[in-house]
């Protein structure tokens, strides 16, 4: 079992996974500033965020460079849904990054919708 060191970026461990908890990374927060649905779009907007926002941060900035769901950031990351959302609410109130609604009109917790977005995920990992 070896453990990968601060510099190799996430800390890791080959048996156990991540070894900072999750919502560490969120400073313990759990509720985003703003209202971020699963399927709402980010993306950058060029701003850099004042000060060091943490590695977390800026790997979300670093995926946000095209349209993005919420979704896709957390599963990219790594992280629940909930501390994805409490990032990208920084970065939003930074600046960084600007937000859009989903685009859809109809239910958005129809099962054929749902299948679809898992169908897209599946394919990106």
């Amino acid at each position: 079992m070896s453990a990968a060191t601060a510099g190799d970026g996430p800390w890791l461990d080959d048996a156990a996974g991540r070894l900072v908890r999750p919502f560490t990374v969120s400073n313990g927060r759990t509720r985003p500033s703003i209202s971020l649905d699963l399927l709402s779009h980010v993306m950058s907007t060029g701003a850099t965020p004042l000060g060091y926002p943490g590695p977390e941060h800026a790997q979300a900035l670093d995926l946000c460079r095209a349209p993005v769901s919420v979704a896709e950031v957390a599963a990219h990351l790594r992280l629940p849904a909930v501390v994805t959302k409490v990032l990208l609410s920084d970065l939003v109130d930074s600046g960084a990054l600007t937000t859009k609604p989903p685009e859809f009109h109809h239910n958005p917790t129809d099962r054929a919708l749902l299948e679809a977005v898992l169908d897209g995920l599946r394919r990106q990992l």
